[in-house]
């Protein structure tokens, strides 16, 4: 039995989280981690990862970037795999992350879903093929109370899409202030937000008289919750160093 903490517990996505653990006989939560601490459930919930009753196997973080630093602490001095799942990270913070990596398990990744993570692949696959004869543009729709912009996910399209091409890219996310043609060096990126959308990533690669258009759409928040249960079962069972789906999927 993996015992779980959840940090973010009474958010949207640890409610989630909890409500995928109690349908599964592999794993348990143990305890919550939030600044709002009224229980919902059978576990008890702090403020901080020091306030803890007892060490867990592993804690899944669905809060705010801003915790990151106390959790890292708390887990490099316990030595507690975590599964990062928040998004909205600083170049810093992703540093701190690969750091902390380098001691205890890590499983990090901009989106916990495997379709996103599949997305990933063939886009990959795409521009491989492609190459520089189509422009690419990313299109990435969320709910109106998302704060970051572009996502963490059209992040991770591009980064990939250009690893594939040499890092031979750069990425454009404003174009009403750019009075001039597109460049074929460009990787235009665009974001929308609006209502309850839970989120929509479409790559587009337009060539001469074709366009191809890879898309994914989440119905809920639910295939989040499930792919960051199974990255917290799996990391327990791993040493130190920095995991994400890739290495999940081929266990």
């Amino acid at each position: 039995m993996t015992n779980i903490a959840i940090c973010g517990a009474c958010g949207k996505m640890g409610r989630n989280v909890y409500a995928v653990i109690k349908e599964r006989e592999d794993c348990t939560v143990c305890a919550g981690i939030d600044l709002i601490t009224e229980s919902y459930a059978d576990f008890p919930i702090v403020q901080s990862p020091a306030e803890l009753p007892a060490k867990p196997d592993v804690i899944i973080d669905f809060s705010n970037p801003a915790c990151l630093d106390g959790l890292l602490d708390y887990c490099l001095s316990t030595g507690t795999p975590i599964v990062i799942a928040a998004t909205g990270y600083s170049d810093e913070q992703i540093a701190k992350i690969k750091t902390a990596a380098e001691q205890i398990p890590v499983f990090f990744t901009f989106n916990m879903s495997l379709g996103i993570n599949l997305l990933v692949q063939l886009a990959k696959k795409a521009a491989s093929v492609l190459g520089d004869q189509f422009d690419i543009e990313i299109v990435e729709k969320h709910h109106n109370q998302k704060i970051d912009a572009p996502s963490g996910t059209a992040i991770m399209l591009a980064n990939a899409i250009n690893e594939t091409l040499g890092n031979s890219k750069h990425y454009v996310y404003d174009r009403h202030s750019r009075r001039q043609k597109r460049e074929k060096s460009e990787i235009g990126m665009h974001a929308i937000r609006g209502g309850t959308i839970v989120g929509e990533h479409d790559v587009i690669f337009a060539g001469n008289d074709e366009v191809i258009t890879l898309s994914h759409s989440a119905a809920s928040k639910s295939v989040f919750a499930v792919g960051a249960v199974n990255a917290a079962v799996f990391l327990t069972a791993q040493g130190a160093g920095l995991y994400d789906m890739a290495q999940l999927v081929a266990d």
